[in-house]
């Protein structure tokens, strides 16, 4: 991908990202929009750089396998769109999902935990 192509995509993922957020915290299911919230704030789960969360106890792994079912399916219908991988499509979420957290959430960056 030529980098004009992919500055565009990458604006093009932010867009839909938002929206897709956006669905995540009110119009796909309040209940679990409030589970995904609940499991950020009591640090069972992390936010990982790769777009997906990550259980940081191992009580939260069921929940976690949901979530990611969840976001790969959308993260597929966007690589198959934009003809990319879901790996890219992944990271350009997670920035956004690293941006929208509430503070206090954790994040890992790099292999390493730290709260937003």
């Amino acid at each position: 991908m030529r980098h004009k192509n992919k500055s565009k995509f990458i604006r093009y993922l932010l867009h839909l990202g938002r929206g897709v957020l956006l669905l995540w915290s009110v119009g796909i299911g309040t209940a679990w929009a409030e589970d995904l919230e609940a499991l950020r704030a009591s640090g069972a789960i992390g936010e990982s750089s790769t777009g997906y969360v990550v259980a940081r106890e191992g009580s939260a792994q069921a929940d976690v396998q949901s979530i990611n079912a969840k976001r790969k399916s959308i993260y597929q219908e966007k690589a198959n769109a934009q003809g990319v991988s879901v790996d890219q499509v992944g990271k350009v979420y997670a920035k956004e999902i690293f941006n929208t957290v509430p503070a206090g959430t954790w994040i890992q960056v790099n292999g390493q935990w730290m709260r937003k």
